[in-house]
């Protein structure tokens, strides 16, 4: 039994040090590998006191548990956001994570999944030292057999690195992963302290807050704008597939549509700088001009005096409101930033319907009331808004039935109607499944923004110009492994003058922009608008 318990601790740090941090990799194979932070870790030990390298080997074993913990974080922000953990900003994302967890698979399940991996971290946290600790004092009583087996060890190691053997691609049999990926991390804070200095002079550079109100945005003069960031829109919407089809017949049929009614649309793509989440980094980059990545720069920035695509149009005399369907509780940052004249949330436009998974309510219902409460108001000045589309947001089933514009009401409707899809712990099941629902979900959210331009022929909408956005790629499962940051997005409008100002930037007609339409990193986007606006 005691040997039987060595040869556990062995296997149990062995596979600790080498394996992989990227879900793709992780399979058996992978973990046929030589890791030389353990042999010489396990000499180290050797050679110190008995009293000292008990402790040196308790430590070792916390240092282990907590390379382990972060490949766990590791491989969830790739699969979720598309890219690895960042352990100076990222610990404040525990509390969405856990919403969007509940909402994905049910509250229930949520509870299991999380005491299960606290549970999880805990063992490892104890079992890890008690291992290397108990390798440690066996290879101290057989200390030449031990030196034996790291002395081989480390000969096949060094061949193994001299002639590049690969069990699985991507994956040397002569690992140092560990030293790696800790190096990886530690040079990442290093890399935050910096930015936090650099990204302070950008913020303070900004060549429009000190623009007077008689030259902003006058090509703009007494249309009402709207920003509309359609949750989850990526690129792989309309290229991916399985699900390119569907999403691009929405957005033909959609073209056509507008034009009937009108409207003539430009579009493009942005890159955007979160991936899979995090889309409030996504709103403020667009707003700001500044290239938002992490939380430490979008705290940095709401904390100070930026001035946003909404403070341009509030000094120009727009009414500006900020409608977050998603928001259940107070936003200090829309007051104390962003400067809404007004702010929509969950609890104040009157829905009296259900709830869809993430979205509270549907996006239809959230257009409806938008009109409602700022559109068909007369008098009024000219209103901009930026609205969250949410309907197509994570886990994108159920879906909401639309329903004639002049029967949503207070939503009471949509309770009566059978949602659409399974519910997400079964969908989730399945990844074709997902990104068939993915792309049911954009389809849903564009076919309503064009309803809601042509379906009222209404005349609060004959000055109204949109900017139509993604605000990130879909999480890994829709996406796949290394996509872009991509995300379409369209100017629409009814007056020619609106999109003869932006004829110079090269974007394509109609919503569905090509393969070769031009790419703008998000954060150009503020100047470029506000600078073809200006005139």
């Amino acid at each position: 039994m005691a040997r039987l318990r060595t040869a556990a601790a062995v296997v149990l740090v062995w596979c600790a040090l080498v394996a992989p941090d990227r879900l793709e990799l992780m399979r058996p194979a992978a973990f046929v590998r030589i890791p030389l932070e353990g042999l010489l870790a396990l000499a180290v030990l050797l050679l110190l006191p008995r009293r000292t390298r008990a402790v040196a080997a308790v430590v070792a074993g916390l240092l282990v548990a907590g390379l382990v913990l972060v490949k766990a974080l590791d491989i969830g922000f790739l699969e979720a956001l598309g890219r690895p953990f960042d352990p100076l900003t990222d610990w404040s994302y525990g509390g969405p994570a856990v919403g969007l967890l509940a909402d994905s698979v049910g509250h229930a399940v949520a509870v299991v999944v999380l005491v299960g991996a606290g549970l999880l971290a805990v063992a490892m946290l104890v079992i890890l030292p008690m291992s290397v600790l108990r390798l440690a004092t066996s290879a101290a009583r057989h200390r030449p057999v031990a030196l034996r087996a790291i002395a081989m060890l480390g000969v096949a190691w060094l061949l193994c690195a001299v002639l590049g053997v690969h069990v699985v691609p991507d994956t040397p049999v002569a690992s140092t992963s560990a030293a790696r990926l800790a190096y990886g991390h530690l040079h990442q804070l290093r890399v935050d302290v910096r930015d936090d200095r650099s990204f302070a002079h950008a913020v303070a550079d900004d060549r429009f807050r000190d623009t007077p109100a008689d030259r902003l945005l006058r090509g703009l003069r007494g249309h009402d704008v709207v920003i509309a960031f359609v949750e989850s829109y990526g690129r792989v919407a309309l290229d991916g597939p399985g699900m390119s089809a569907s999403v691009d017949a929405a957005l033909d049929t959609g073209t056509a549509r507008l034009h009937e009614a009108g409207f003539s649309a430009r579009s493009a793509f942005l890159d955007s700088p979160t991936f899979g989440g995090l889309s409030w980094l996504a709103h403020s980059t667009l707003q700001t001009g500044l290239w938002v990545d992490d939380q430490q720069r979008y705290d940095h920035v709401v904390a100070g005096d930026r001035f946003t695509l909404s403070d341009a149009f509030r000094r120009a005399g727009w009414r500006t409101v900020g409608d977050v369907p998603s928001n259940g509780s107070s936003w200090p940052a829309g007051r104390s930033f962003y400067h809404y004249d007004r702010l929509y949330n969950a609890w104040n436009v009157g829905y009296a319907g259900p709830s869809y998974s993430y979205a509270t309510m549907p996006d239809q219902y959230t257009l409806a009331a938008f009109e409602r409460n700022e559109l068909a108001r007369h008098p009024r000045r000219p209103v901009m808004a930026e609205i969250d589309l949410v309907s197509s947001h994570t886990p994108w089933t159920p879906l909401p039935r639309p329903v004639p514009w002049n029967e949503v009401g207070n939503g009471s409707v949509y309770a009566g109607l059978p949602p659409r899809g399974p519910a997400p712990d079964v969908l989730w099941r399945d990844p074709e499944r997902v990104r068939r629902a993915y792309a049911r979900s954009i389809t849903y959210s564009l076919d309503t923004v064009v309803s809601f331009l042509c379906g009222y022929h209404r005349r609060e909408h004959r000055n109204l110009v949109v900017v139509l956005l993604g605000d990130h790629q879909p999480a890994t499962v829709v996406s796949g492994q290394g996509a872009n940051h991509e995300v379409p997005v369209t100017v629409i409008a009814r007056d020619p003058a609106v999109l003869r100002r932006i004829s110079g930037w090269g974007w394509q007609d109609g919503l569905r922009p090509g393969r070769r339409a031009p790419v703008w990193p998000m954060d150009a986007f503020r100047d470029r608008f506000l600078a073809a606006y200006a005139r």
